[in-house]
């Protein structure tokens, strides 16, 4: 696991892409805590109780402190409850009534609120170059998706899907704004994502406990090697690079990563799962692909 401050040395590159693959990866490596029959609010609260433990021994290698002060705490426990058992918990349960690329394209509109909240917070501009580019790579990603998305009217409870979508969206952006909070005013990343994940693991598995669903744990090799894969790596070390570019480049830069996750996921879908790309599909990736590239050119 990467150290936070071995990142701090990383090209901006290589704080973009590992997450993106990691991220990519993730959604196949899901399916197989979704074929366990364990409940996913308990798979959800096992992961990151393992990414907190992780995370909170990264920690006290780094000689970083576990004990932050007492109004952070506040902070970090919204940022569990909302991000991390919120948005997690949305997504999944969303899925159950739109498909996957729905979700996928609302997650793609981070980038436009998290540079107005950056804007409202600390008056941190974005150029015009980069807003029209995310509104291209955005339109690619629907592009890909098009088929499900036209076909979402048609499913029952969709409007109950596109809401648990959104609000996973506002989530994710909320925890996410909490956490740079944090950071921006000195306290170690480490340890800010150690308690935080704890704190949603803790609302995850209590709120488990409380609906009846218990805390299962499925013991075969498949669910354990999964979990402890989006724990590591989906978890700690996606995580760690993705809140150090958003230290270096800006939220809004940094949500540009949700944006390709897809393109990559489907790609790792074709290798695995026997996905076919239509010619609309390779259209969409190559205009989201094009936009990339440009909204991410330093500015002259």
């Amino acid at each position: 696991m990467p150290a936070a401050d071995n990142a701090r040395g990383l090209p901006t590159w290589c704080l973009f892409l590992v997450p993106v693959l990691i991220w990519a990866s993730t959604w196949h490596v899901i399916l197989y805590q979704l074929d366990s029959g364990v409940p996913v609010l308990t798979s959800v609260g096992w992961r990151f109780l393992l990414s907190a433990l992780m995370l909170a021994a990264l920690a006290r290698q780094q000689g970083a402190s576990l004990k932050l002060p007492r109004h952070a705490h506040g902070y970090m426990l919204a940022t569990g409850v909302i991000q991390y058992a919120g948005n997690y918990w949305s997504v999944y349960e969303a899925e159950r009534f739109v498909p996957s690329g729905l979700v996928a394209v609302l997650f793609c509109l981070m980038v436009f609120m998290n540079a107005f909240v950056a804007w409202l917070l600390w008056r941190q501009p974005v150029s015009r170059r980069f807003l029209a580019a995310s509104s291209g790579a955005v339109l690619g990603v629907a592009l890909i998706f098009w088929p499900e998305i036209a076909a979402t009217g048609a499913r029952p409870n969709a409007m109950l899907g596109l809401g648990l979508s959104f609000f996973a969206v506002v989530a994710a952006v909320i925890g996410g704004f909490f956490t740079i909070v944090l950071t921006r005013r000195g306290l170690p990343l480490v340890p800010v994502l150690a308690w935080s994940m704890g704190y949603g693991a803790a609302f995850l598995l209590g709120l488990s406990l409380a609906t009846g669903k218990g805390l299962r744990l499925d013991l075969t090799p498949s669910y354990l090697a999964s979990l402890v894969y989006l724990a590591a790596f989906g978890s700690v070390i996606a995580f760690t690079l993705y809140y150090k570019l958003a230290e270096r480049k800006g939220p809004a830069h940094a949500a540009l990563v949700g944006v390709l996750v897809p393109v990559i996921a489907l790609v790792i879908s074709a290798v695995f799962e026997g996905w076919q790309a239509t010619p609309q599909a390779v259209g969409g990736m190559a205009l989201c692909l094009v936009s990339l590239f440009v909204a991410t050119r330093p500015v002259r």
